[in-house]
């Protein structure tokens, strides 16, 4: 009977329900990197299994810049895998917040539910649009004005049609609902509940396929029904409407990833994949302090224990509970191959849906069943992170602000993101260039003692030429490692081609994402 409201209603549980739970606070609320590294500090001193970090800040900085990436590589170090949230800038590409190769990054898929919202005008038409709006105005009409028309003397009109914070006249919106432009409802909710409105429409296209909650009655239309209110609102000397509870459907194209999630490719070390794979994040139930309403805004007087909230800040802690779910079977299994078996047995989802393919949900959606019996991994420690960074032109220097000992380069040729034994593989190439690429893996048995993997590739370009050698490997023993090469030829007239490695013996199929891209 756990619900926000009735919205969401179903049993709550935890991933894995005898699981014990330690918290560090590192936001009050700034998040400072000297708190964030001193709560990786001690979580490590604790003995913690699995880290889960919602946090994220810039995009694409520097591996020796970002606390997060520095706390996961001690954290990695000491067994301990870091699942992060790849962030909430999507649907742009390269807008990872956390993307290091030693830790998950988790994008946001969507559930099969969302939230409409019916509004009905005083002409009697009714549109629908998204919103979780726990508030019923019993059908009765409200006068309805347009946010431009409502501007105080230091506002003006052209920021008041936006509803910006401290532009609206309390005395003209008091008790009315508000027509606002633009797409910035959560602004726009919040300045005209302040201001004393019943309720408010928003309108634009961008995120309609995630909703927040406001502190008043609101709804967010696309925007042709945005015009066609105005067009009402100014058609009638006394215009009116009324905003509906919000009602509960079913959501037909999840999972897919939502268009906050933030996209790859991977800045920093472009022939590694990211987003590693992707979990619900799209009005997820999720537990609340009623020390805070469940809009955040002051004066909403709705203290509840569940909220329903999205974000990558939500899909993370689906992956550190599936994380942990594996290693309550396999205590020794490193972060590296925890990892490997979660992406490895993950649910691949539509690039017809997500254009951005791979750059968008990874391997894909995590099957935590599968992922305990995932036949093969990509096992890889600290030294195989230390020459990748090696590889990508760290100096000593800026190696040891990551590994905080005294590690070195070796003198020799290092390593290149090719050579790491990660669970995907990733290719920058130009368009119509040719490209001849090898990437080295091995794997690891923890399969059936006795078998034997066949290797099949799918390629969605003719363009392309991908062979792996060799293509069976052979396995006598649990724990018994194969090495083989992956190698790519071939041209891409596209700037996104997508393609696969299933390693399968009839029994396990081990899955692998290709991709081959081009970006400016």
């Amino acid at each position: 009977m756990a619900s926000m409201l009735g919205f969401g209603l179903g049993t709550a549980r935890g991933a894995v329900p005898s699981a014990r739970i330690a918290v560090y606070k590192v936001c009050w609320p700034r998040c400072a990197d000297a708190d964030i590294l001193a709560a990786f500090d001690d979580a490590i001193a604790d003995g913690v299994d699995i880290l889960s970090v919602s946090l994220g800040g810039s995009p694409n900085r520097q591996y020796f810049d970002n606390s997060v990436a520095i706390g996961a590589f001690h954290a990695m170090r000491n067994g301990i895998l870091t699942v992060t949230s790849a962030g909430n800038l999507g649907p742009s590409p390269a807008t990872l917040t956390n993307f290091s190769p030693w830790s998950i990054s988790v994008g946001a898929s969507t559930m099969d539910r969302k939230f409409v919202t019916k509004v009905e005008l005083g002409d009697n038409k009714t549109y629908e649009g998204v919103s979780i709006n726990t508030f019923g105005l019993k059908g009765d009409m409200y006068p309805l004005i347009y946010g431009g028309d409502a501007a105080n003397t230091s506002g003006g009109s052209s920021l008041a049609r936006f509803c910006v914070p401290n532009t609206l006249d309390p005395n003209l919106v008091k008790g009315k609902i508000v027509l606002c432009d633009g797409d910035s409802s959560r602004i726009a909710a919040t300045s005209t509940f302040l201001a004393g409105a019943v309720g408010v429409l928003t309108q634009g296209e961008t995120r309609r396929d995630s909703a927040s909650i406001f502190p008043l009655p609101g709804s967010y239309l696309n925007s042709h029904d945005g015009a066609n209110t105005f067009i009402y609102l100014n058609s009638t000397r006394n215009p009116t409407a009324t905003i509906f509870r919000s009602k509960e459907v079913k959501n037909t194209l999840a999972p897919a990833v939502v268009s906050f999630s933030s996209r790859g490719p991977n800045r920093l070390t472009p022939d590694i994949l990211k987003p590693d794979l992707v979990a619900p994040g799209v009005y997820v139930l999720a537990s609340w302090s009623e020390i805070s309403p469940i809009s955040g805004v002051e004066g909403d007087n709705r203290t509840l224990p569940f909220n329903i909230i999205s974000g990558t800040s939500m899909s993370c802690p689906h992956v550190s509970g599936a994380a942990a779910y594996v290693k309550s079977f396999h205590p020794t299994w490193s972060p590296a191959a925890i990892k490997s078996a979660l992406m490895t047995t993950a649910k691949p989802l539509s690039s017809k849906i997500n254009h951005e393919a791979e750059f968008a949900y990874g391997a894909g959606q995590i099957d935590p069943i599968k992922a305990v019996n995932p036949g093969l991994v990509y096992d890889a420690g600290e030294s195989d992170y230390i020459n990748l960074l090696c590889g990508q032109g760290y100096t000593t220097r800026f190696l040891r602000r990551v590994t905080g000992d005294n590690s070195s380069c070796p003198g020799t040729a290092n390593a290149t993101a090719r050579d790491l034994n990660y669970p995907s593989f990733a290719l920058q190439t130009q368009l119509a260039k040719s490209t001849n690429a090898t990437f080295k893996r091995t794997v690891t048995n923890v399969g059936s003692s006795v078998s034997t993997y066949k290797a099949t590739v799918t390629v969605s370009s003719q363009g392309l030429k991908i062979q792996v050698n060799p293509s069976v490997l052979s396995f006598t023993s649990q724990g018994q490692k194969k090495t083989f090469e992956l190698s790519i030829e071939g041209t891409i007239e596209e700037t996104i081609v997508s393609a696969s490695l299933v390693w399968n013996d009839g029994n396990f199929q081990v899955r692998s994402p290709i991709v081959v891209y081009h970006i400016e």
